[in-house]
């Protein structure tokens, strides 16, 4: 049973790499972004970053849905704070975190680029200014998010089965 956020700042690629890694390991994918409030997305919408109180129930769904998937599932997650991962743990427990790393220059560009998102480029930097990396936390996998989607979820497969670092080598740009 594997359970899996891949995390990280928007434009970071939790989508295109969820997807890659739920096919690769068979699990069905649970994209994050469905189960915000249309008030949490308005609110992105209109330039306004999310607070801890928007992002509650928001999390409590997301841990619930986690929950109602033992066999396994990938989520796409931002999962900026310690906290909001503690929370997605607390709900399953020994969940495992891929988190996808880049700059915000790089995130930024990749924002701008999209055209059917309802987050939009201005907001790139708030979540840089949330995150907290999880460096030093268990059961996370750092990743630079610039890797083609297909080898990041080669690594995390390694990863889960044991046979890769939680760390990408330097070089890695990571």
């Amino acid at each position: 049973m594997s359970r899996l956020v891949v995390m990280g700042v928007s434009g970071c690629g939790k989508s295109r790499v969820g997807a890659a890694t739920a096919e690769r390991l068979g699990l069905p994918l649970v994209e994050g972004d469905e189960f915000h409030s249309e008030a949490n997305r308005a609110l992105m919408r209109d330039g306004i970053p999310l607070t801890d109180a928007n992002r509650a129930d928001w999390l409590d769904r997301l841990g619930t849905e986690l929950q109602m998937r033992p066999g396994g599932a990938v989520l796409t997650c931002s999962a900026l704070k310690a906290a909001y991962r503690s929370r997605l743990r607390a709900a399953a427990p020994g969940l495992r975190f891929a988190w996808l790393d880049l700059s915000l220059a790089a995130a930024q560009a990749r924002v701008a680029q999209r055209a059917s998102h309802f987050f939009p480029p201005g907001l790139v930097a708030t979540q840089f200014d949330a995150l907290e990396p999880p460096l030093g936390e268990p059961g996370v996998l750092r990743v630079d998010a610039l890797l083609a989607p297909e080898a990041i979820a080669e690594r995390i497969a390694r990863w889960l089965a044991g046979a890769g670092p939680t760390v990408a080598p330097p070089g890695d740009g990571a």
